[in-house]
């Protein structure tokens, strides 16, 4: 039937790594560059339950994961989050993604026991949407660039390995964005973090998908969340995105029909999922 026209699909190719959405709505920042539609008030207590957690490590106790990412809104503002990080953390590796905000010496001392409690590894990642203090902060709230470069001090004290994951908000050349923070890096003697760089999603921006190329994080994780099964974070919670209720019996297909799809196509690879062969 002519006229019709069909969003292109992602097929998973292999179960690599889970995103386990703490919490979708709490955070103690708004940052102009994020992708959630919070409401107004913040103290929104939506936090997944620790049942769903165990359910999913077991239906997937055969995969050869590589990472578990325990995602928000902001993660660490989940009651469990420790019991949270050392269930997941007995199973495979974990990156945090977090706004900083909770992350001092003695929460990254804490969390290097933690991680010497098992045979994996902690990783962070960590929220920056410029190198200059003042045009990071005028999207992600002032005080956030002092906030992040002090827990990746911490951090590094404790040789945990930092990603540096840039929302590149203001549209600037990749290599200038990475020389500029590896600058900054070596004026604060931080050596154990490496520089992502995503382009900035405007969902508000409608977008065409007309050619889809590349390795993308549908093709290799799923989302789990309080609602289900999801095909990435951006889709999280998003009747577009769901895939099934549990890891028992969910889709391993999911139509490319968002503006956050096609983000993710003019990015050209992963923007969620990270490389552990660092």
């Amino acid at each position: 039937m002519s006229g019709i026209c069909t969003s292109p699909i992602s097929e998973l190719k292999e179960l690599k790594d889970i995103f386990i959405e703490l919490t979708a709505k709490n955070c103690n920042k708004r940052c102009r560059d994020c992708y959630i539609d919070f409401p107004l008030t913040k103290n929104v207590k939506d936090f997944i339950k620790l049942d769903s957690i165990k359910k999913t490590l077991e239906l997937t106790k055969n995969e050869k994961l590589n990472c578990i990412y325990l995602t928000g809104a902001e993660p660490m503002t989940h009651p469990d989050f420790n019991t949270v990080l050392r269930l997941c953390l007995k199973r495979t590796n974990v990156c945090i993604f977090t706004n900083a905000t909770f992350i001092n010496e003695k929460k990254a001392r804490f969390l290097k026991s933690v991680e010497e409690e098992a045979n994996n590894q902690i990783l962070f990642k960590l929220s920056f949407a410029h190198y200059e203090e003042s045009k990071n902060d005028e999207v992600r709230s002032r005080g956030s660039y002092r906030q992040n470069f002090y827990a990746l001090k911490c951090l590094d004290k404790y040789n945990f390995t930092n990603i540096i994951c840039v929302s590149n908000y203001y549209k600037e050349n990749h290599n200038n964005i990475i020389k500029a923070f590896q600058g900054r890096l070596s004026e604060t003697g931080i050596e154990n973090a490496v520089i992502q760089i995503n382009e900035w999603c405007d969902n508000t921006t409608s977008s065409e998908i007309t050619e889809v190329s590349g390795m993308f994080d549908c093709m290799t994780s799923r989302t789990l969340t309080e609602n289900g099964i999801f095909a990435c974070p951006f889709l999280a919670n998003d009747y577009r995105g769901r895939t099934g209720s549990d890891f028992s019996d969910y889709s391993k297909i999911v139509r490319l029909e968002t503006n956050y799809c096609a983000a993710c196509i003019r990015n050209k690879e992963k923007m969620f999922s990270v490389d552990l062969d660092w």
